[in-house]
């Protein structure tokens, strides 16, 4: 944001719109979300189920897309099915796993079977 800039009324007014689930700042972004802080802007949104963030509806014109288009996921997408076919150690319950441990715990379970 500009200096000067007005965070907490601009925040306030980006929670009021349909759609958005959370605004917070960097700091709170980070935190929550184990998010880099250089890499994250001054405010964070996270919109609701089904919705895709974006700067204003001319500027997002699907009908011109050949492919579906892909937003990054928002909270309601990070619950997903954690299935096993092996005993691994030190697997945890939920709620600690989430959808990016999926990767790590995969490659632990191939190292383990050769």
């Amino acid at each position: 944001l500009p200096d000067g800039a007005d965070q907490a009324g601009i925040m306030a007014r980006l929670a009021k719109i349909d759609g958005i689930m959370l605004v917070v700042d960097s700091p709170d972004a980070c935190e929550r979300f184990e998010l880099p802080a250089d890499r994250i802007g001054d405010i964070v949104l996270i919109s609701t189920e089904n919705k895709t963030i974006g700067t204003s509806e001319h500027m997002h014109d699907l009908a011109a897309l050949n492919e579906p288009l892909r937003s990054h996921g928002g909270l309601t997408e990070q619950k997903v099915p954690f299935i096993v076919n092996r005993v691994l150690p030190d697997l945890p319950n939920e709620p600690t796993l989430r959808n990016f441990d999926a990767f790590y715990y995969a490659t632990m379970a191939a190292a383990l079977a050769g």
